[in-house]
């Protein structure tokens, strides 16, 4: 599975983005897909992610309300809604797809096995 990551770029606060991940392959479906970040000098941290399906979907606590995961397994993508964009939101974005089936509020970044080259959002004060 390749991942492919766009839409980053610079916005202020307050405003919206939405990251746009493409995978190759015929079994896009069977993957739960997600996102994770790293801002400079920090660990890589779970953002969301989504079921195969996209009838589950789990949120890092700093992002609920504000950001929605969503699918398209007809175009083989995942999508990251970021709505009220705040300066601690910068960050390199990482799309990611795990084979995973225990449960959705698993959210260790080893059950990922494939992952994009991560797009860049910055969000200025």
């Amino acid at each position: 599975v390749q991942l492919v990551e766009s839409g980053g770029g610079w916005v202020q606060a307050g405003g919206s983005l939405r990251l746009s991940c493409a995978a190759s392959g015929r079994t896009f479906s069977t993957y739960r897909m997600g996102w994770f970040r790293q801002a400079p000098g920090k660990a890589r941290e779970f953002v969301a992610h989504i079921s195969g399906s996209g009838g589950l979907k789990f949120y890092v606590d700093s992002v609920k309300g504000r950001f929605t995961i969503s699918r398209d397994n007809a175009k083989n993508t995942v999508y990251l809604q970021m709505n009220s964009l705040k300066p601690e939101d910068t960050a390199v974005y990482y799309c990611a797809a795990s084979a995973a089936i225990g449960s959705i509020t698993d959210a260790r970044e080893r059950n990922y096995v494939y992952w994009g080259q991560g797009t860049q959002v910055t969000v200025s004060s």
